[in-house]
């Protein structure tokens, strides 16, 4: 069975992207498995008490993101799965991909504010996903 991978932080670009993941799962007869990355790299610099501190609440805010999503699938009248990692959100999305069987990555693509140079290299981030992953990255 084909194996959707949505890639979720929660804005509004991952919400419009979670609802194309719903409607390309149900055309497909896939199944859908919302992702999310709790990702501290940021504070690279912080202190390790702190950074402990942060990553356990953006693992959370996570869980709470992925609800919804879950939530929204199933409005939709379909069943979808959630699953939360820690680490760097590209190597942990590409990891995921693997271990999950992915055959798509459906991404929310940056919003109206979003400068040409963001959505260049947003395009250059997709494609080179798609290369290294070898599965379709679908954005909107």
């Amino acid at each position: 069975m084909e194996i959707i991978l949505c890639a979720t932080r929660g804005g509004e670009e991952s919400i419009s992207a979670q609802y194309k993941a719903i409607e390309l799962a149900k055309e497909r007869g896939a199944r859908l498995i919302f992702l999310n990355v709790a990702d501290s790299s940021f504070l690279d610099r912080s202190a390790a008490a702190i950074v402990v501190d942060i990553q356990e609440e953006l693992s959370k805010m996570g869980e709470f993101f992925l609800m919804m999503a879950v939530e929204r699938a199933k409005a939709c009248g379909l069943e979808a799965e959630a699953v939360i990692r820690a680490g760097v959100f590209r190597a942990e999305l590409i990891q995921a991909t693997k271990d999950l069987g992915a055959s798509m990555i459906v991404l929310g693509k940056p919003g109206g504010g979003a400068s040409r140079l963001e959505l260049a290299g947003f395009d250059a981030f997709k494609e080179k996903l798609g290369q290294e992953t070898g599965v379709e990255v679908v954005s909107l």
